[in-house]
């Protein structure tokens, strides 16, 4: 049997990880500046993260929601106190996609309405409604086209308003990323996320913040729209939450009732997915991860903006976007098989993603920093 082709894969075979490095079978080492689409937060195979998820193995690894499981109350308080959103529920679920498709049934659920307001360029899961919400149509199947979804672009208040004005009474949502990451690392402006809360409120519709890949410390907050100050109605998270362990949740605001049936899940908050999810915050927390990764990207990006063919550079923290002069794929090729050196793409052909480790070391990004340098040099002379 055949597997059903899904990405391109590069000719690299990983066995064995540590840290910000990783290691293939035959045994050359690469620095990951990706960590796998933005999940590995903590470091890949953490001796506290190991450790947790091997003793739990020991007493139990899984049985159903219809039983208690203190662990999910410890990781939602654990939670609820770094995140500053402890007045809030916890939903726990499988994958981004699962918990943005969640958060906008809670949305219609709540107010009885049908319609959301998403933008251009985000990506927000390949369910039903995350694909419905998300502007892409290669991945959109005729069963995913709705009516019900307005897309809009990202920091146009003046186009939010009046999608308001019109559909204000039906609408149901608003669904937007703390940081767009696979549209190109594109940021709402403050203000812009301001607008996007107070609008909500004024028509009674929800707020929900999409922090699947900007969320978990990665920008230097907690969640990427705590830059803005702004208290979104439901916030999805998933990625960085269990560091390559499937878990993620919805952070649901007080007034949302909850009523049994209403969601559901399986495999949602299982015991090792809630010891990942605890292992993680304990380590984040212990080694001032956040901290390091507002340290670290500021100095990326200070360093990367002066280089040559570099047209701009966007993020907050160790969510970095690198617009080039020219498109980024054989940038990417050249640092991989060159230098040992993962980096991501985006859908900007043009814009190279950086979501490395938040326990990357100045040392590490120096290594990648003299290596990115050296093929920006060499593509230029190429080019002249």
């Amino acid at each position: 049997m055949n597997l059903f082709d899904v990405y391109p894969l590069f000719d690299i075979t990983p066995v064995r990880a540590q840290g910000a490095y990783v290691w293939d079978d035959k045994g050359k080492r690469y620095l990951d500046l990706y960590g796998g689409h933005a999940v590995i937060s903590i470091g890949h195979s953490h001796p506290h993260y190991v450790k947790r998820i091997a003793r739990q193995l020991y007493d139990i690894g899984f049985y159903s929601n219809s039983v208690q499981m203190p662990l999910q109350q410890e990781l939602a308080d654990k939670l609820g106190v770094l995140s500053g959103y402890d007045t809030y529920s916890l939903f726990l679920c499988n994958s981004g996609a699962e918990a943005n498709e969640n958060a906008l049934k809670l949305a219609s659920f709540h107010t009885g309405r049908k319609k959301v307001i998403a933008f251009k360029g985000a990506f927000h899961g390949r369910t039903s409604a995350a694909v419905a919400a998300t502007d892409d149509p290669k991945i959109q199947a005729p069963i995913n086209e709705t009516d019900n979804i307005i897309f809009l672009s990202l920091n146009d208040t003046n186009a939010f308003e009046a999608a308001l004005q019109e559909h204000g009474p039906e609408l149901a949502a608003v669904i937007v990323e703390g940081i767009q990451g696979v549209g190109g690392v594109q940021i709402p402006d403050k203000s812009f996320l301001q607008a996007l809360q107070a609008g909500c409120e004024r028509v009674g519709a929800l707020l929900i913040l999409d922090e699947v890949q900007s969320g978990y410390g990665r920008t230097g907050k907690f969640f990427a729209h705590q830059h803005a100050e702004v208290q979104p109605h439901l916030i999805t998270m998933a990625k960085g939450m269990g560091n390559g362990f499937p878990v993620a949740g919805v952070l649901i605001h007080p007034d949302i009732e909850a009523k049994h049936g209403m969601l559901g899940t399986t495999f949602g908050g299982n015991y090792l997915a809630c010891v990942a999810a605890l292992a993680v915050l304990e380590v984040m927390e212990q080694e001032n991860l956040i901290d390091n990764a507002a340290r670290i990207g500021k100095r990326l990006m200070e360093v990367i903006s002066a280089l040559p063919g570099v047209k701009e550079v966007r993020g907050e923290g160790l969510m970095i976007g690198v617009e080039l002069t020219q498109a980024c794929a054989g940038i990417r090729k050249e640092l991989l098989k060159e230098h040992g050196i993962f980096t991501g793409a985006s859908s900007n052909k043009n814009t190279l993603r950086l979501l490395p480790p938040l326990c990357i070391s100045a040392r590490e990004v120096q290594k990648f920093l003299e290596a990115f340098e050296s093929v920006l040099y060499k593509s230029e002379l190429q080019s002249i």
